[in-house]
This record gives C-alpha cells, structure tokens and sequence, in this order.
C-alpha cells in the first residue's frame, strides 16, 4: 500500500503540472515499469490487491461526490438524444468488433465503456464488476489515452472546418471524447462557452456509469453461470441463482448513487466537496499504480494489436455518431 502510495504521490504532482496526460496514467506507467524490476511480489501481493481492489471502490463511491443529479436537467433533450445513439453504438459496435477480432468479451467491454462512458473512470467502475484482469485494464486505459490525445489536437480543427457553433461543438466534445480532463482541453480549446457546455455534458454522460454497471454485472453473472454448467456437462443440473436487483447491484455503485444524491441536494459544504474531490482522485491514482504494479506484460503482448484497433473503430465511429446524429436533429 505504501509503495502504491508514493507512486500515487509523484503521479498526482505530475498530472497536475501535465493535466493532458494525467495522474492516473502516469501511476498506470509507473507500476508498469517498477514492477519489472521487482523480482518478487509475495510481499506486496497483499498491499497491491487490497488497493488495486478495495481502495479502487471507495473511490468510485467518493467519485460520486463530484456529480450532480441535477445536471442531467440542465443538458436538454438533444443532449440525451445523442448520449443515448454514441452509447449504444460504443457497446454495440464494440461486441461486434470483439467478436471479429476473437477478443476475451471483458477487455472489449472495458475498451467499449472507456470510449463511450468516461475513460479511465468508467474502465475502473466496470472491471471489478466482471472480474477483468490488471493486463486487460491496463491495455483499455492505454488505448483510450492515446485516442483521447489525438482528439484534443484534432477536435478543434474539426470544429473550425464543420463551422460548428459554441455548443455544437462542445456537445460533440462532450458526447464523443472520452476522458473529462481530455474534454475540458479540446472544450476550451475552441471557446468558452464549447468547455463550459462540453464539460456539464461530460459530467452528466458520466452517471451512465450506472445502469452500465448493473447491466454487466447481469451479464457477468449468466456468463458465469453458463461456463459452471458447461463445465459440469450436459447431464449435471446447475443450480441457477435467481438474479434480483440486489444481487447485480455492486454496493460500491449503490454507495456512489447515495453519493451523487447527497451532493446533489445541497447537503456537502463546497470546501468538503472539494477535499473529497482530491480525495477520490489520489484513491483512483493510487489504485491504477496497483493495477500497473500487478500487470503482466506477457499478457498484453500476447493480445497483439487487435484491442487497439478496436479501440480506434470504436473512437472513431462514437465520433461520427455524435456530430451525426446532431445533424439530424438540425443542431449543425
């Protein structure tokens, strides 16, 4: 945990003074690299899971903090409109795209809800709930830092060319780049009033981490179920749970929905909020340096290049979705 903690020091005073790249990666890359030099893990195994796992939800429940239900009002109904087609073809296009390149289902569901959702944030919210590997998370935060980087240089040269209003373009940003630090950059790199807009709908597209969650945590579970009986044979009766609200809700997702309320009625102090906010940000560094720290880059090499030719279909067809569909609806 310590070891996790001082990584997370240094990554968090780097991405502060190199907000395009971000404390999380740089925790990320730094466990990487630290972890070929340590011969053995036996006496950090137990630190890096704690943290990898335990500290990784208590920051999510405190991401909760940061949200306020009651932008989802603000934002408007093209704004939901939009959300709703870029997500649908980010985890609809990504199965279909996993399943052509005979990716593993939970490195192209991750790779999927990076793009679509919130990047790395979304990524650590859905991989305890399918049981994703540190190598698989690691690769999806990968592939979406690198299309988010060509977006925030791309974006706003874009935008000038569509001739694209203030909030054309910061509803574009806000529905199709991935990491909110990525779009307050490309945001505020075409006007204000595009990352003022670009940034409430980035906050609001990332309450879908919730029903995301829960639906996968279903999946998980009837994937699970499936692979006992397969195991058992054709003639053993697995027992079959019966799936309830309960059992795919993770507490840590129920805890970050209370999160969000509580904030979202006024009853967290700005000052609080802000502590909080830092709070949960060291947290989720701190948890990626554990995640790069137990990562085995055997595991990566071998997936090839197929992920992140995945990650880039997918990138780029959310991108055409989200300025489609605003066609569409006579917003461009």
């Amino acid at each position: 945990v310590l070891v996790c903690a001082a990584i997370a020091t240094i990554s968090f005073y780097l991405g502060e003074q190199i907000p395009l790249v971000g404390g999380p990666v740089f925790a990320l890359l730094m466990g990487i690299v630290l972890n070929l030099f340590i011969k053995s893990h036996k006496r950090l195994s137990a630190g890096i899971s704690f943290t990898s796992k335990r500290l990784l939800k208590f920051a999510i429940i405190l991401l909760g903090f940061g949200l306020n239900i009651g932008q989802i009002l603000s934002v408007g109904k093209i704004s939901f409109i939009v959300m709703m087609f870029t997500l649908t073809a980010a985890f609809g296009f990504g199965c279909l795209f996993g399943r052509l390149f005979n990716m593993n289902w939970k490195l192209s569901s991750l790779i999927s809800a990076g793009t679509g959702i919130c990047g790395g944030s979304a990524i650590a919210a859905l991989s305890p709930v399918i049981d994703a590997k540190d190598s698989d998370i690691t690769y999806a935060i990968s592939a979406t830092f690198i299309f988010d980087i060509a977006m925030i240089l791309l974006f706003p040269i874009m935008g000038q060319a569509l001739g694209l209003s203030d909030l054309a373009y910061g509803l574009w940003t806000g529905t199709a780049v991935n990491d909110t630090s990525s779009v307050v950059a490309a945001g505020y790199a075409y006007s204000n009033a595009a990352g003022n807009y670009a940034t409430i709908v980035k906050l609001t597209r990332t309450l879908s981490i919730i029903p995301t969650v829960i639906l996968f945590s279903y999946i998980a579970k009837r994937k699970k179920t499936k692979a006992l009986r397969d195991k058992a044979g054709s003639n053993t009766i697995v027992k079959e749970n019966k799936v309830s609200l309960k059992s795919i809700l993770p507490y840590f997702i129920a805890f970050f929905i209370l999160a969000a309320l509580i904030n979202s009625v006024g009853l967290v102090p700005p000052k609080i909020g802000s502590m909080i906010k830092i709070a949960s940000k060291f947290l989720m560094i701190m948890a990626l340096a554990a995640i790069g720290l137990g990562t085995n880059l055997g595991e990566i090499k071998n997936s090839g290049l197929a992920p992140m030719l995945h990650g880039f279909i997918i990138s780029t067809i959310v991108v055409i979705v989200s300025i489609t569909v605003q066609m569409f609806l006579g917003q461009v």
